[in-house]
């Protein structure tokens, strides 16, 4: 085999990328649970971001409490989970995979390759991840917020290659560009390819996408011919 394993970005590749609207949306609800103003909720999850990222164990417990401290809110317990509920409801929806995703990992997989998940996120992801069509077809699942790096740091590349177990040349990377994640798996000796994100998606945080001139894929099915033909010129 041409490679020995392949390692897939999450938003944008895998599932959707958030959506502006979906996200302002799950912010209210979670304000609704607490009997809190949308607009002040909204303000104050912006505004105490850094404080709430600094948590040493962030939680979805640990982002309400600081939300309702800062607004000097006393929410009942059953106000709390309610809220939480809203948060995790909007995550299970958008890791819903994309067309195509699951038969991709599984065909992956029967061809003998091993695969990865190397995303940025927030720490609601690990937690939802296990729930998901995604996560029995991953031989390994690496998330910023729980390795404490992000892309592009090469750290975070080279720990996915160790648990693999792998070398960094016999890996694909498939990615939608964001973090600069493509030009940082050159730069590790992986084969980077861009896939186009769904006619739906933001594209937000794409820095990888305007200079890109290696290989695209337009769609995640595009990944099994790559697998077999190898690299394209």
């Amino acid at each position: 085999m041409k490679y020995e394993a392949v390692i897939f970005d999450l938003f944008g590749t895998l599932a959707s990328n958030f959506s502006t609207e979906g996200y302002y949306d799950a912010l209210a609800g979670a304000a609704v649970a607490l009997s809190l103003p949308d607009e002040d909720f909204k303000k104050a999850w912006f505004g105490t971001s850094k404080e709430r990222n600094g948590v040493a164990s962030q939680t979805c417990e640990t982002d309400i409490e600081c939300i309702c401290r800062h607004l000097e809110a006393q929410p009942t317990e059953s106000q709390v989970r309610e809220a939480i509920q809203a948060r995790l409801d909007y995550i299970r929806l958008v890791m819903t995979p994309q067309p195509q995703a699951v038969e991709t990992l599984s065909r992956l997989r029967e061809d003998g390759y091993k695969t990865a998940l190397l995303s940025n996120c927030s720490h609601e992801i690990p937690v939802v991840w296990p729930e998901t069509k995604l996560a029995p077809l991953m031989d390994v699942a690496i998330f910023s917020c729980s390795v404490k790096m992000r892309k592009p740091d090469p750290g975070i590349y080279q720990l996915t290659i160790e648990r693999l177990g792998v070398r960094p040349e016999g890996c694909l990377y498939v990615g939608d560009g964001g973090h600069n994640e493509l030009s940082a798996a050159i730069s590790m000796g992986m084969q980077p390819v861009l896939i186009r994100p769904d006619a739906n998606s933001e594209e937000r945080h794409l820095k990888d996408r305007e200079d890109w001139d290696g290989p695209e894929l337009s769609s995640l099915a595009d990944v099994l011919a790559l697998t077999r033909d190898g690299p394209r010129p």
